[in-house]
């Protein structure tokens, strides 16, 4: 048996705009993991923020990727405001936390690992979405 605790746990968390298209959201993926060499089966699962609930595009990536999609509250994510790289005051007006894609990404690292989450891909931003990266030991 494998020891897969030294693994890290990699998850992505995710923002968009509304009728954000998947093809977006995958092509900034792609190119997040790309520039990072990241391969994409490393990535355990995808989150983003409460309110994303039933947005399609990120029920389609997650289909896609065959991945589990998790929500945090606006609650939740706020407690992350001090880890991440930018703090968007449109973010915040919006949401209740100033930045979704960051602050879900380190809410579902820790979650999943049960251990304190680090920005490994800070904040990418494309067209109406945006992506980072998070992983926990």
């Amino acid at each position: 048996m494998t020891d897969v605790s030294t693994a890290p746990t990699l998850v992505v968390g995710l923002g968009c705009q509304r009728g954000c298209p998947v093809s977006t959201l995958r092509a900034l993926l792609d190119q997040a993991l790309a520039a990072h060499q990241i391969p994409l089966h490393e990535i355990k699962a995808l989150a983003s923020i409460d309110l994303k609930r039933d947005e399609p595009a990120l029920i389609e990536l997650a289909t896609q990727l065959g991945l589990e999609l998790m929500y945090f509250s606006s609650e939740q994510l706020a407690v992350y405001e001090a880890q991440l790289s930018h703090q968007s005051q449109i973010a915040f007006e919006r949401t209740g936390c100033y930045g979704v894609a960051e602050s879900a990404a380190l809410a579902l690292a820790e979650q999943l690992a049960q251990a304190p989450a680090k920005l490994l891909i800070p904040r990418q931003k494309y067209a109406q979405a945006t992506l980072a990266l998070a992983g926990a030991a």
